[in-house]
This record gives structure tokens, C-alpha cells and sequence, in this order.
């Protein structure tokens, strides 16, 4: 990933949250710099599950390490069960940096790696995500199978 004079080569390791990899994440996060925590927007439990892998990683790692929360299918919008303002609390609570993103439809990916990128060590002289790199996506649901997206929307 190229940021203003730098290159950041991320590596990433994806659990996909099963509870089998649970015992693995020392050795996947022994040397990591950040830990991306995910959770489905449109699940609850999802969200709560959050706690654990934080824990999980601050074990691990304790403060040496980033944390993201990642509330994850902002899409869904007609299934949304974890409000932004709920991720953020949370966020903040448990001292990670938080955004939004939907992966299927590639909202906010971007913005996701760049913020991450310029967070690691070393990275202090770069702007945290420039507010223009974000992505504020507000999906209202569509009132019928025949419903066109209004103009501006998606630039897929």
C-alpha cells in the first residue's frame, strides 16, 4: 500500500472469528502490529462477541498492539441490528479505533487499510486517514423489487 512517500506491506491472517482458531492467536498475533476485530452489523451476538477476541488479543499482546473494530455489512441495512453509535461506544471503551465497511459492496476497504497503515509505529508524520479518504455511506432500503437506486449512488 503506497502512503504519501511510503510503502506499507500488510500481511493479513483471517480466522474468520470460528472459535476452533481461538487457542491460535498468540501465534498469529505474536508478531503483529494491529488486529482487526470484525462483527456482522446485522448480528447481534456477533457484536458481543467482540469483547472476547479484544480480551483475546490484549492477552496476547497486551498494549503493543492496534485494535480495530470493524462493524462489517453496513449493506444490510434493512437487517441492521448494532447501531454506529454502539460500535463507537464500544470502540472507545475498549481503547480501538473503529469504522464501518461493507465488504461485498466495498464500501469503506479502502479507508479501513489506510487508517490501519497509517496508524502502525513508525507512521506518527502521516495523517491518521485523511477525512476525504473516508466514506460516509447512509443505504436507505428500498421500498419494492422494482425500486432503481437514486442518483449518486454506488460508483460500482
Amino acid at each position: 500500500m503506497y502512503l504519501e512517500d511510503r510503502t506499507v506491506r500488510l500481511q493479513l491472517w483471517d480466522t474468520a472469528g470460528q472459535e476452533r482458531f481461538r487457542s491460535l492467536i498468540p501465534s498469529y498475533i505474536r508478531d503483529s502490529s494491529v488486529a482487526v476485530i470484525a462483527y456482522d452489523v446485522s448480528n447481534r451476538q456477533s457484536f458481543l462477541n467482540t469483547s472476547n477476541w479484544i480480551e483475546e488479543v490484549r492477552n496476547a499482546r497486551g498494549s503493543d498492539v492496534i485494535i480495530v473494530l470493524v462493524g462489517n455489512k453496513t449493506d444490510l441495512v434493512d437487517k441492521r441490528q448494532v447501531s454506529t453509535e454502539e460500535g463507537e461506544a464500544k470502540a472507545n471503551d475498549l481503547n480501538a479505533m473503529f469504522i464501518e465497511a461493507s465488504a461485498k459492496a466495498g464500501f469503506n476497504i479502502k479507508a479501513l487499510f489506510r487508517k490501519i497503515a497509517a496508524a502502525l509505529p513508525g507512521m506518527e508524520t502521516l495523517s491518521s486517514t485523511k477525512q476525504e479518504d473516508m466514506v460516509d455511506v447512509n443505504l436507505k432500503s428500498s421500498s419494492g423489487p422494482n425500486s432503481q437506486p437514486e442518483s449518486g449512488g454506488c460508483a460500482c
